[in-house]
């Protein structure tokens, strides 16, 4: 990398962008390189790829992780590897963007390990996943609870695990997994309900304000009023899982009542179809 795309974050925050958009392309890419000889990785890696190595290092999966995640999740032999190249070609992005900070000495080498992360997919590519893959546009606050949604760790960092277990849930989660993770995203302080306070601050960021209403937070304050009545069944004044479970049972539109956090489904089938290619 030249130093002025290290000293420019804006720089490497474009060429992630770009980078994320051509998934479908860097998918097709892997699958014609699947067999990945030293011969061919050697060719490649100097001439395709937006910095992307084709060596045996990079594409040899690890019969172990395949395993773990095989099963832990509920996605094909074939899936898994394309999933994997896409996470490693995500974080080569990440290195590049914090500056050379992260540690080398670290690397998540396979599923289930909780030691010091300094390997992952950052907020900022996160984001540009959720965004140009998932169709999932919404405003700071819910976007970062996605994300610690998604980060069990609490690392910071989106590690492999944290990659294979979210899409597991994006791609292939039934009606109860996705009700538990979008209540998940809105319990804003996973103390196990959903108060009042939360409603407002959730319903608060994602409405549009009209600069002619005198007091726009007023007409938050009666619409969470009206959520709650909705959705606190057994009426103790705020909204446990289980009240939330019944009302989606009843509603299914609920699911997402305090703003988007699940892909859309064209997306989804068109991520799927290119990872099935």
């Amino acid at each position: 990398m030249s130093k002025s795309a290290t000293t420019n974050p804006r720089l490497s925050v474009r060429g992630g962008a770009v980078v994320l958009r051509g998934v479908t392309l860097f998918l097709a890419a892997a699958k014609s390189h699947r067999g990945c000889t030293a011969a061919a990785g050697s060719k490649q890696g100097k001439s395709k790829g937006r910095g992307m190595t084709t060596s045996d290092k990079e594409c040899k999966f690890s019969p172990k992780l395949l395993e773990l995640a095989r099963r832990d999740n509920l996605f094909t032999r074939n899936e898994i590897e394309a999933l994997y190249k896409i996470y490693k070609k995500l974080i080569t992005f990440n290195k590049a963007s914090s500056r050379g900070k992260a540690s080398q000495n670290s690397n998540i080498s396979g599923i289930g390990k909780s030691a010091m992360v300094s390997e992952g997919i950052d907020r900022t590519v996160f984001r540009e996943v959720m965004h140009s893959t998932f169709d999932i546009i919404t405003e700071n606050m819910l976007m970062e609870r996605i994300f610690c949604v998604w980060d069990k760790q609490n690392c910071g960092l989106i590690t492999l695990e944290s990659w294979f277990n979210g899409l597991t849930l994006f791609l292939k989660g039934n009606i109860a997994k996705q009700i538990e993770y979008c209540f998940a995203v809105y319990d804003l302080n996973s103390d196990g309900f959903i108060t009042k306070d939360e409603m407002f601050q959730l319903l608060r960021n994602c409405l549009i304000k009209h600069p002619q209403e005198e007091d726009p937070d007023e007409s938050v304050k009666d619409l969470v009023d009206t959520v709650m009545r909705k959705l606190d069944k057994d009426k103790d004044g705020k909204v446990s899982l289980d009240d939330y479970q019944k009302t989606v049972a009843e509603e299914p539109l609920l699911i997402e009542a305090f703003g988007r956090c699940l892909p859309s489904e064209k997306s989804k089938l068109t991520f799927l179809t290119t990872l099935k290619s």
